[in-house]
């Protein structure tokens, strides 16, 4: 299972490339492609998918009859990262560097003297107007270089980063990015008219002592994680919807981001095709926010709340937030662990330490838009937003089968405040 997804991690540089190759591996097992831009005519058992964006995905799988509900998980493609700017190159008297800015909150010095490549997607011009075109150039091509201890004698009593001067990568060709960049787009230099690019660690995932370590875990093992387990499920009276956003790491609001129209407006086309309201629909759907959470961590137990410290390799974790920056309730998590008891799946729940702000994800934003049960679940992991994380070796295989038991299931409201998934 962790090998799997390695290289579905390897595959998934950016959020471009997750969401392409999502849609491969759903068009290999009978998935159909929609677009927003056409009027959907669906079929019961029909599966299909539509992306916004190149960057965001949303797959879904009908019953043979009327759906009961919606049963749904979400995770993102993105991960903290640096954006390489349009003027790319900053010329120095005997070396380049690529500009750049950052993209959500990394840990900076994770991402220090350590060989990155560049990733994204590419608009070209064609004869038939504009085109989109994936990038990943996968060498090794640029590092962001430390100072020598000796020139920063303070630097291992905490280095405050100016993303302006510290963190601009060094470049290991001087001149000729823009066209390196048109060659793997396969068109001249002067039909590249404008890019998204970023950097990203290109070291491959590994497996030791039980942990695993690799590259973007968050998000991109809950992406994978609850892509096997909607592709492996049985069949179920509700509606299957696998989401997968942008945009997460600076807050969701864009137009392919959680908090978009994106999710709202496909529920809404798949009741419209099938006779259905979405406010009827909804009542009786259930979404899982998949996003990963902090493993106590092994040299500071004090950062973890004491009744609430999760650990790497015991279970799939249910997060919990009075402010609701998670969406999970006692309904919901109710829900889940019938899940998680159903399926044979360890669970553990996760709660900030009061005097400590955590991070939001998906669920409460995406609530916004379409109001629905929402739990939010994750695995636990260390090192959140380095350039190498780390997470339980046995917890990948954990998610897949709740997951795969999820997908599975079917919820009914009843009008009490009493619920059967079964």
């Amino acid at each position: 299972m962790n090998q799997a997804l390695f290289s579905y991690i390897a595959a998934c540089p950016t959020a471009f490339q997750a969401a392409a190759h999502t849609a491969a591996l759903l068009e290999a097992e009978g998935y159909r492609p929609l677009r927003e831009t056409e009027e959907w005519m669906l079929e019961p058992d029909g599966r299909y998918y539509v992306t916004r964006n190149g960057s965001s995905l949303i797959a879904f799988r009908l019953p043979k009859g009327r759906p009961a509900g919606f049963m749904m998980t979400a995770a993102h493609s993105d991960s903290p990262t640096f954006k390489i700017k349009e003027n790319a190159e900053l010329t120095g008297e005997n070396e380049t560097r690529l500009s750049v800015e950052g993209y959500g909150g990394m840990l900076c010095d994770s991402w220090m003297d350590r060989p990155l490549s560049v990733a994204g997607r590419a608009m070209v011009r064609t004869e038939n107007g504009v085109a989109m075109r994936l990038i990943d150039l996968r060498d090794n091509l640029a590092l962001i270089p430390n100072v020598a201890i000796h020139m920063n004698r303070e630097a291992n009593n905490g280095t405050k980063y100016n993303f302006a001067v510290d963190m601009q990568p060094l470049y290991g060709e001087k001149g000729g990015f823009r066209r390196r960049i048109a060659e793997a787009a396969g068109v001249a230099e002067e039909d590249l008219l404008t890019h998204d690019l970023f950097l990203y660690n290109p070291q491959p995932g590994v497996e030791w002592g039980g942990y695993i370590s690799a590259p973007r875990l968050d998000d991109l093992q809950c992406a994978f994680a609850s892509l096997q387990g909607f592709l492996t499920a049985g069949e179920s009276q509700s509606a299957a919807v696998y989401c997968l956003f942008d945009n997460e790491e600076v807050g969701s609001q864009t137009k392919q981001g959680a908090a978009s129209t994106f999710l709202r407006e496909t529920l809404e086309r798949i009741c419209d095709a099938l006779g259905l309201t979405l406010r009827t629909m909804a009542a009786g759907s259930f979404l899982l926010s998949c996003d990963n959470a902090h493993a106590v961590h092994p040299n500071h137990p004090e950062y973890a709340d004491k009744n609430h410290a999760v650990r790497m390799n015991g279970g799939v974790v249910i997060k919990y937030n009075a402010s609701q920056r998670y969406a999970t309730d006692a309904v919901s998590a109710a829900l889940f662990q019938t899940v998680c008891e159903e399926a044979g799946v360890p669970f553990q729940r996760y709660a900030n330490r009061p005097d400590m702000v955590g991070g939001s994800t998906l669920g409460s934003i995406a609530n916004t838009q379409v109001s629905l049960n929402m739990a939010d679940i994750g695995l636990a992991q260390l090192a959140m937003h380095s350039a190498l994380e780390t997470a339980g070796g046995a917890d990948t295989a954990y998610m897949v089968q709740a997951l795969k038991t999820f997908f599975g299931m079917t919820l009914r409201a009843g009008g009490d405040g009493t619920y059967q998934l079964r």
